[in-house]
């Protein structure tokens, strides 16, 4: 890929990349870590863990998705640097530059994308 092209999908995953960690920086309320939000919702409804163990699952829940997601956008990130994004990580053609806008983490030509989830790998 060429480097204006990837200069643009890199803007685009630095700023999705932002986005994320300033979204996961205002669910925590600034530096607060999974166990203390445990914790702190398990505090809040003392009478009700069943409700405070939903709560810390679903804090998990997203921590995990993500965490998920950064480690794509930093994966993306490493293939434009090494030259390699833009090609399928599976069949090694190009993917499509309107793939790539929509799902600028994407690994996979469609094909690939297709066959991986089908056999679950």
């Amino acid at each position: 890929m060429n480097t204006p092209i990837s200069d643009t999908f890199a803007r685009q995953l630095q700023d999705q990349r932002g986005a994320l960690l300033a979204r996961v920086r205002a669910q925590r309320g600034g530096a607060i870590g999974r166990a203390e939000a445990a914790l702190d919702a398990r505090a809040q409804a003392s009478d009700d863990w069943a409700k405070a163990n939903e709560e810390r699952d679903l804090l998990i829940g997203l921590e995990e998705r993500e965490s998920a997601e950064l480690v794509a956008i930093d994966a993306a990130l490493q293939r434009i640097a090494d030259g390699s994004y833009g090609l399928c990580l599976q069949c090694g053609v190009s993917i499509p530059a309107a793939r790539l806008h929509a799902q600028p983490t994407a690994e996979r030509c469609v094909g690939c994308q297709d066959t991986q989830e089908k056999h679950g790998h």
